[in-house]
């Protein structure tokens, strides 16, 4: 049973359908050590070979040495620039398909399916696809075309539908789900009556393996048509957790967050800008943060005329901060956030209207009367008063369902899950928890942010199930 399907799951899904990468014949790879290891084993899949082998010496841009491989197999040089075709070849081998399911609250596709339609991806769009279905090739069909290379959330969401249809895995697919706990249970106290629900169409994914003593208890409710709440309860020998990390947006923790002008979704801008509650002669919006999602919102208020307070804690020189670490050219409308963070500060008027800069500063509180109060790294106080404040300083992932919130799976076991500073623990090559054998985690919940790499985590987890349930070639 997987958690979540957003483009880990449904990478997965496809593995697990007995779609089955081999190297291809003739094809040469630009790293002479890789093509010499894929050459001596050329009629071995990729899932049935030594991954810590195959990725030892691998360099790139995620500290995953299997996301690099697959990633470096699909798009050989991509990150100089090359367009060298995939590496790879498909076989769809149905006998060692391995039943499952995937588990979801929309459609597949996950989070792409909240996020604003018009908005631009971060990475290139062809680093968006999903294996042996270029994503550019999909967009072609729909005769459209990248912007600055970059892909919409519209696209990408629409394409991970197509992929999931193209490649006949709907019937593994329940999406309108919520999974509500998940445990460990002893397989001797499972009733025969508890494996419904989700089950048709799946019926060998019930027979465990004989040795198995516990399995995981999968409780949950899917949402009806008419709206109602169905419950349901399945049980697994091995679950995976591909829910991402969007699910609870970060609260600062100051007097005052609660108060209703107080937002902590971008959303809830657009949302305001569409029922024309706020505009050109409003009180200034207050946003909080300086990642990308604070920079969409000063591109929207920006756009609409709406005057902008940004209020962040480092310095706009800071190399941590994301701005500094993209190339201007592909990303133009970010390199202009940055620039009205460098020159228009409070101190000293710039060149852009109904924008004032606060770096170095940190919100004290929100009072009733929407007078926010702020402090600089000087301790000194101001205080404005704004239409609607806007916290887009991060998210974290909402594992509720599991013991303890999952705090026992992360590495540092004292602190929540963060997939920037406190990621799930697993085995670099197979992707199973450190903690909990036959519980896997893909995808930002292990520090894989990027669509590119998430898939990396699939092929380890692919890997590990097809020898646990002994679907290897003979």
């Amino acid at each position: 049973v997987f958690l979540g399907n957003g483009p880990s799951g449904i990478c997965l899904s496809y593995l697990l359908s007995g779609y089955i990468p081999y190297f291809k014949r003739d094809s040469v790879h630009p790293h002479s050590i890789l093509q010499r290891k894929l050459e001596e084993a050329p009629d071995v899949s990729i899932l049935d070979q030594d991954l810590e082998y195959l990725s030892e010496g691998l360099e790139g841009r995620s500290h995953s040495p299997v996301a690099l491989l697959f990633d470096t197999l699909q798009r050989p040089d991509t990150d100089f620039g090359g367009t060298a075709e995939s590496v790879l070849t498909w076989w769809h081998e149905t006998n060692r398909a391995i039943p499952h399911l995937v588990l979801g609250r929309n459609a597949p596709g996950g989070a792409w399916h909240t996020i604003e339609g018009s908005m631009v991806s971060l990475s290139r769009g062809e680093w968006m696809g999903l294996p042996d279905v270029p994503f550019k090739d999909w967009l072609k069909h729909k005769r459209r075309g990248l912007r600055n290379n970059r892909a919409t959330a519209e696209d990408i969401a629409q394409y991970y539908q197509h992929y999931v249809m193209k490649k006949g895995l709907q019937k593994n697919f329940r999406c309108g789900t919520v999974v509500t706990s998940v445990r460990k249970v002893s397989a001797e106290s499972i009733s025969n009556h508890a494996q419904k629900d989700l089950q048709e169409n799946s019926d060998s994914l019930w027979d465990f393996n004989e040795k198995s003593t516990e399995v995981f208890q999968v409780d949950g409710f899917f949402r009806t048509v008419k709206g109602d709440k169905e419950p349901f309860s399945i049980c697994a020998e091995n679950v995976v957790l591909a829910t991402g990390t969007y699910d609870s947006p970060t609260w600062l923790g100051v007097k005052g967050e609660n108060l209703s002008y107080v937002h902590h979704q971008l959303s809830a801008l657009e949302e305001a800008v569409k029922n024309n509650s706020i505009g050109i002669m409003s009180d200034p919006v207050l946003i909080v943060g300086a990642g990308l999602t604070a920079a969409d919102a000063i591109l929207l208020a920006h756009h609409c005329n709406i005057p902008v307070i940004h209020v962040f804690r480092r310095k706009v020189s800071d190399p941590g901060l994301i701005f500094n670490q993209l190339p201007k050219t592909m990303y133009p409308e970010y390199h202009k956030v940055h620039q009205m963070m460098k020159e228009q500060s409070a101190a000293c008027a710039g060149p852009y209207e109904c924008y004032i800069s606060l770096p170095e500063h940190h919100v004290l509180s929100f009072g009733k009367d929407k007078k926010c109060i702020f402090q600089d790294k000087n301790g000194c106080q101001k205080v404005y008063k704004v239409s609607m404040v806007l916290v887009l300083t991060g998210s974290n992932p909402n594992l509720s369902f599991l013991p303890n919130n999952g705090i026992d799976l992360a590495v540092d076991n004292d602190q929540p899950v963060n997939s920037k500073r406190n990621p799930i623990d697993v085995d670099p090559f197979t992707y199973e928890c450190t903690q909990e054998k036959g519980l896997y985690a893909l995808g930002p919940l292990v520090g894989d942010n990027f669509v590119r790499f998430v898939q990396g985590g699939a092929l380890a987890v692919a890997s590990s199930l097809l020898k646990k349930a002994n679907k290897n070639p003979p």
